[in-house]
């Protein structure tokens, strides 16, 4: 399971290991709450927890249902991260003296929702670089720069697979029926890193194809993709560099619906100016699939044993809000960015170092 990257610098040379001195994530919620309404929104910082840890703590400590509290997203553990998650209004007493070491609230308002999966713009990062040398300094905030200018490959990060990076081995022996986990919730998780395998390697090979249109002719690439004539020419007069397929599916961007690329030119010129972004398949039931030759593509990353529901994801994004801040005494560099949801951190770190982080 190997992701190409995009750009086509040379590796970059610094240290990062993820903490919370090195690593902190804060939650943008999708809409203002409103200060009104039966549900308490809290505003929660916590380190050295998973999301579950931290919930299960509030749930045990405020005497509430693990099911009855509502969180937008999970935020990893190894960092210092912010989020917000809903509880009713019948436990602010509870609420109020709420202690633990490395929980805190910061905040408290109201809300006439219960906060749900999803509800989220995205997150926002600060991540500090160590053993990072003058030049190295500079290379790294051009790249940055980069790809806030032209976006970057939306893959799934290292995190998604397990220490050891072969959680989807587990998820695909699930799916063939060769293996077999009791637990519903361990299941879903295995084979949600299945579905994420396939996506990154859709997306791999979709990243190998643009790069070959950037770089042959037309009557070169004949040669080494099987394309028919029309589809060619259609690819290549687009000017992005992630080429969109006849057939694809497309998404409104930063949110909107699912909707069939119709006349991929036309589309290009959107995709261009942010307005939309190409989706790729996380496999699985009632999820739409692309047809024409993006189909064809997708077909040779799909599962159709798949029993849990599938999804569509951005295959492209936008880092926004960059800002790089080099401290040359302590040899650090400081990168603040904003990503959207379901986007990592550490793929961004990837792109811009040309290299894996974790070995």
């Amino acid at each position: 399971m190997e992701r190409l990257f995009f750009l086509d610098h040379s590796p970059i040379n610094f240290h990062f290991r993820q903490s919370p001195s090195t690593f902190v994530v804060e939650e943008v919620p999708l809409y203002e709450f409103s200060g009104e309404g039966e549900h308490l929104i809290l505003k929660v910082r916590k380190k050295g927890l998973t999301t579950w840890d931290m919930l299960k703590i509030f749930s045990e400590r405020v005497g509430i249902k693990l099911k009855d509290i509502g969180y937008a997203g999970l935020k990893d553990k190894n960092a210092l991260t912010y989020q917000y998650i809903s509880v009713h209004k019948k436990f602010q007493k509870e609420i109020e003296s709420f202690e633990h070491e490395l929980i805190k609230i910061i905040d408290i308002t109201r809300h006439k929702n219960k906060i749900k999966i999803g509800h989220l713009k995205g997150n926002r990062f600060f991540i500090r670089l160590k053993k990072v040398m003058p030049i190295e300094a500079k290379k790294i905030e051009n790249v940055a720069l980069t790809l806030q200018k032209v976006g970057m490959p939306n893959y799934f990060g290292y995190q998604r697979f397990g220490n050891d990076e072969k959680n989807y081995i587990l998820g695909e022996a699930l799916v063939k029926k060769s293996h077999y986990v009791k637990e519903r919730k361990k299941r879903r998780f295995l084979i949600n890193a299945y579905q994420s395998m396939l996506f990154n390697n859709w997306l791999s090979k979709r990243v190998e194809i643009s790069k070959l249109c950037s770089s042959f002719s037309e009557k070169e690439l004949s040669m080494v993709l099987d394309f028919s004539r029309e589809d060619l020419k259609v690819i290549k007069n687009q000017p992005q560099f992630f080429k969109i397929f006849p057939g694809d599916i497309l998404s409104h961007y930063p949110f909107g619906k699912l909707f069939e690329a119709q006349e991929a030119e036309v589309e290009a010129v959107r995709f261009q100016n942010r307005d939309i972004t190409v989706t790729g398949l996380l496999p699985g039931k009632k999820t739409k699939r692309a047809t024409k030759l993006a189909r064809a593509i997708e077909r040779e990353f799909d599962d159709e044993r798949i029993e849990e529901f599938g999804d569509r994801r951005f295959a492209w994004i936008y880092p926004q809000e960059i800002r790089c801040e080099y401290d040359e005494s302590n040899a650090w560099m400081e990168l603040r960015f904003f990503l959207p949801k379901g986007s990592y951190a550490t793929v961004l770190l990837e792109e811009i170092a040309h290299r894996k982080l974790k070995e």
